[in-house]
């Protein structure tokens, strides 16, 4: 049995820390100023400089009620439910009732938004009985201390992806991998992770068979490949979004990227989209859980494969995929599509523009700067395509930037 403290550098806090990494977070002013533009956005940036030492007595009487990570997860879940609220359509979550939430699971998701993907599925979970998660959390997410000790405190672990030897990288994965089989075998705990490094900006869903060779790592070399996947319980996670918040940054990077083939992110460039994600408004979002994966494969190239179908089958379509989808290719290319839809996935419903998206989903569009509207368009319309790929791969075959 792997001993815990080998962990200690990538592990959640546990209680006895959270009250003083709690007391460093409420000391941050950033973190002030976060908390008053998501309470009262507009009312705040005029009078934040009175708000600010009043808001921060609040959260200094508030935290002294906390002594527990179940503490801090019940006043984050306040403030998720508060986003849900304000900032969607609607959140409809299917699925989890088919599932034994008594037993932990390797929930691994698509992957949209930074904190949103898995809070979203941590706040399901815990509406519907089942454990919270532990979530995997690069560390280009950490440049920010208050962040850092937030997504601990919330039951984070650290993906060390910064580290450029080979040999190092190798034994930080190595821990990675022993340290998620721990959470789900030891200690029981549910865990999430992203079936990729890096958000699908252009909207294709693709593992990166790279995460499940990491999750092998810590596989005993008498246990097949195969067993030691089916092991770990994965449960593929489809969750989409009606629209981006990042739509027009995400636009913007991939344009760059096709132009020069390189884009440097400017310092707390991540945190910003956690900003602009949890405060844009989202629509509608569907969160599906799709049953365990069952694989007979030796090779993570092909577990990666069937990953894919099923979190690309389950995805949720919504009005903005099927505007831009025929904005692009044609009305009559958007109602075929529909037949081979419905044909495939009957269950799954086919969504309608209602009155008046139209102009709404142009709007959009139209606001983004002209340069990276197509590219923004193309991003609403290739979960689309991706569906239509994997009802028949021949007939519908995908761009070669799906597979980056």
């Amino acid at each position: 049995m792997a001993d815990a403290t080998q962990f200690d550098d990538i592990r959640p806090y546990h209680d006895d820390e959270a009250v003083a990494a709690l007391g460093g977070v409420v000391a941050d002013r950033e973190f002030i100023d976060l908390m008053g533009e998501l309470r009262a956005p507009r009312l705040y940036k005029r009078i934040h400089l009175l708000a600010r030492p009043l808001l921060r007595a609040w959260l200094n009487w508030r935290s002294k009620k906390i002594d527990s990570i179940a503490d801090v997860q019940l006043v984050a879940e306040t403030y998720l439910a508060r986003v849900i609220d304000q900032t969607t359509a609607g959140f409809s979550v299917h699925g989890l009732s088919k599932l034994d939430l008594n037993a932990p699971h390797l929930f691994m998701s698509n992957h949209r938004d930074i904190t949103l993907d898995p809070a979203l599925t941590n706040y399901a979970l815990h509406h519907n009985g089942g454990n919270t998660l532990r979530i995997a959390i690069g560390d280009n997410l950490l440049t920010k201390p208050f962040a850092a000790a937030l997504m601990r405190l919330n039951k984070s672990f650290v993906v060390r992806r910064s580290i450029a030897k080979p040999r190092e990288l190798l034994a930080a994965l190595k821990t990675l991998s022993n340290y998620i089989w721990h959470s789900l075998h030891v200690d029981r705990e549910n865990v999430w992770i992203a079936h990729r490094e890096g958000r699908a900006k252009h909207g294709f869903d693709r593992s990166e068979p790279a995460i499940i060779k990491m999750l092998a790592l810590a596989k005993p070399k008498e246990t097949p490949f195969a067993e030691y996947i089916n092991c770990l319980g994965i449960i593929p996670v489809s969750i989409s979004y009606e629209y981006d918040p990042c739509d027009a940054l995400k636009a913007r990077e991939i344009r760059l990227l096709s132009q020069t083939r390189s884009y440097d992110k400017y310092e707390h460039e991540d945190f910003d989209s956690i900003s602009v994600g949890i405060t844009g408004f989202k629509g509608k979002i569907d969160l599906v859980f799709g049953a365990p994966l069952v694989t007979q494969s030796n090779d993570a190239d092909a577990v990666a494969r069937e990953l894919d179908a099923c979190i690309v089958r389950n995805y949720r379509l919504h009005a903005t995929n099927a505007l831009a989808y025929a904005s692009l290719y044609g009305e009559d290319a958007w109602h075929k599509a529909q037949a081979a839809l419905h044909a495939s996935e009957p269950d799954n419903p086919i969504p309608e523009a209602a009155h008046g998206q139209r102009a709404e989903f142009a709007a959009r569009i139209n606001a983004i700067a002209e340069e990276d509207r197509d590219m923004a368009l193309h991003m609403y319309a290739n979960p689309v395509l991706h569906k239509l790929y994997f009802i028949d791969a021949s007939a519908h075959p995908l761009p070669a930037v799906a597979a980056t």
